[in-house]
């Protein structure tokens, strides 16, 4: 396959089109950098009191936009990069170009012939080519630590998000337009970045490259997507209000009723959730075993989701991560995957127990002989329009064949009892029609709940292993967190686990320890160890301001004051860079202290201090 460089957008052509394109959309022409010029060549103020690099505000929520065509003989092939600096490499193209195409192989035992005819939507997730991290705007590392963990950018990996249009043309020898456009981002808010392709994509269809420009100047003029602040977010003569959720936020509740209290004229769309996806719609056609598939995502089993069309394979997989929140699924997942993906070989080789993945594919050739033979699990979607009554999870050995039916196969068995009243009350919302939305809404609720029941003994734990603050010494390192002990956890249960706030009965006990080997477990618990930590540095800096440190100078050499003055340094420089929970107030007393400590040293020292940048 070959790949085409990004297309230039002529600057002869560019200021009629440009102005034409926004006299089009009723507002002023953006002013744009010409082609190839990089970001640190244009400086502009934007309107917040502060001078920001050319496409700074872009980084802060895309890393670029694609274009993606089908050539006839090229095949998959990135017609435009935009902006023109943004940096992919050929690896990365390579998976763009593939993964932004759905599959209509005719292996496929939901297609017959062409699929996906007219506009679809879905997303994919893609590693970063090894050796390489892309430089991201900084305010994007300041607002990570706000945000809840399971939003959290991947360092390692990018999110595309696909608007695929595939229409007859008989002026094309192929017979058919064929075209993605990809928004390629860190940001996993999968509902938002949707809703701007929706607003963007069709236009662009119609207009190509100077309306995808004239979208990409409205998105360098957005505020930063700082966490917790209600956004108003202008594009192509629509604006979209919005709320990115903070860590301080209570789970569970939803933002619709904070972005509606004050009604705005302007506002085109009110977005209560940036990542939220219609969960009863995943989970319905097999919501009589949904806890068995939270378990198996809350325990890091791989799972495969064979789906009719990338859009439902993505939406199926990205629902199932979902699941757990407020925990966050720390194994890989792809949302929709193909043969051609780098890392295929990766996850179907022999000589490995399968790894710990969720893979949503829209493709049968391959996968059924590797899943078999790897003895994972299958969650097998229905063709779109298709519910059954009631779904019976299947054994693996039954799934011989490319003509499988749709359903569940696995070999896992759930360590807790199935709880009836759930199933009672979304079978119920089926019988009465209740919308899709509010089934979602007591999933998502019961989801929540039976994940907090479950982690919340696995906090207190954890919280036991912090030493007491009397413990805290100025004069000491700061003391270290206890071991986390599986058997004395377990010892717990019996008085503060799941029981007390779960109805639902079971081997408890069989799931923890399942837990604790899993992936899930250790990025939980190495998340949690880091905040602990860091609490213990911002309380030891805490009683270091309490000190009377003029008095201890007095007590000890130049030598030691010295090496205070340098300590206390290092102090502030640790509490800048790992954002430790420290007070301003405390910050600056510290400061106060180190200007005092050098002021009452001799002038020669006061010099050398000064000089190497101490103060």
């Amino acid at each position: 396959m070959a790949l085409r460089g990004p297309v230039g957008l002529g600057p002869g052509s560019r200021k009629p089109l440009d102005e034409a394109v926004a006299a089009a959309e009723g507002h002023e022409a953006p002013a744009l950098v010409a082609p190839g010029v990089a970001p640190e060549d244009d400086e502009e103020d934007d309107g917040r009191g502060r001078g920001l690099l050319r496409w700074d505000g872009f980084s802060a929520w895309l890393h670029c936009v694609c274009v993606v065509g089908f050539d006839l003989e090229l095949g998959q092939a990135v017609e435009v990069i935009y902006p023109q600096h943004s940096k992919l490499t050929d690896k990365e193209k390579t998976n763009i170009c593939y993964l932004s195409f759905p599959d209509s192989n005719s292996g496929n035992y939901f297609s017959s012939g062409i699929c996906c005819l007219g506009d679809t939507q879905f997303c994919f997730r893609f590693r970063q080519s090894s050796g390489r991290r892309v430089s991201l705007h900084c305010l994007l590392d300041q607002f990570d630590k706000d945000l809840p963990v399971y939003l959290k950018k991947d360092p390692a990996y990018f999110y595309g998000y696909v608007y695929f249009r595939q229409v007859r043309d008989r002026t094309l020898k192929r017979g058919y337009f064929q075209k993605s456009l990809v928004l390629i981002s860190k940001l996993p808010y999968i509902h938002f970045f949707h809703t701007v392709l929706k607003q963007i994509a069709p236009e662009y269809f119609e207009k190509n490259e100077p309306y995808l420009e004239a979208a990409c100047n409205d998105v360098d003029r957005w505020p930063a997507p700082v966490p917790g602040k209600t956004l108003q977010l202008p594009i192509m003569g629509v604006v979209m209000k919005v709320r990115i959720p903070t860590c301080h936020d209570k789970p569970g509740t939803t933002q619709i009723v904070q972005l509606t209290q004050q009604v705005d004229t302007h506002i085109s769309v009110i977005l209560p959730t940036v990542h939220e996806m219609d969960l009863f719609r995943c989970f319905c056609p097999v919501f009589l075993h949904s806890q068995m598939l939270w378990e198996l995502v809350l325990l890091g089993e791989p799972l495969v989701v064979m789906a009719p069309s990338p859009s439902e394979s993505s939406e199926t997989v990205l629902a199932l991560v979902n699941c757990i929140s407020p925990l966050k699924y720390f194994s890989d997942f792809r949302p929709y995957f193909t043969i051609h993906d780098s890392e295929f070989k990766e996850y179907t080789t022999r000589t490995q127990a399968p790894p710990s993945v969720i893979l949503g594919v829209t493709i049968l050739f391959f996968f059924i002989m590797y899943m078999i033979r790897m003895i994972i699990n299958i969650f097998m979607l229905f063709p779109s329009g298709e519910i059954p009554k009631q779904v019976k999870v299947k054994k693996l050995k039954n799934l011989k064949t490319l003509d499988s039916k749709p359903g569940v196969y696995t070999s896992y068995k759930p360590y807790l009892s199935r709880d009836e009243e759930i199933i009672k009350q979304l079978q119920k919302g089926v019988q009465q029609k209740r919308p899709s939305e509010a089934q979602s809404v007591i999933l998502r609720r019961y989801f929540l709940e039976l994940t907090q029941s479950f982690i919340i003994p696995l906090e207190r734990y954890v919280a036991s292993l912090m030493p007491l603050q009397k413990s805290i010494s100025p004069w000491k390192s700061p003391p270290q967190l206890r071991q986390f002990l599986p058997e004395e956890f377990m010892k717990t249960l019996e008085k503060t686990g799941p029981q007390l706030t779960s109805r639902i009965k079971g081997d408890w006990i069989g799931l923890y320890r399942h837990f604790l080997k899993s992936p899930n477990f250790d990025g939980w618990f190495k998340a949690r160890r880091k905040e602990m930590t860091q609490k213990l540095e911002a309380l030891h800096l805490e009683a270091l301001c309490e000190e009377d440190l003029l008095l201890w100078i007095h007590k000890h050499t130049e030598v030691e004051t010295v090496d205070l003055v340098l300590k206390l340094k290092n102090k502030l420089l640790q509490a800048d860079r790992e954002c430790l929970p420290v007070k301003p107030d405390t910050v600056e007393k510290l400061r106060t202290h180190i200007d005092a400590i050098i002021l009452a040293l001799p002038e020669d020292l006061q010099g050398i201090l000064l000089k190497t940048g101490m103060t």
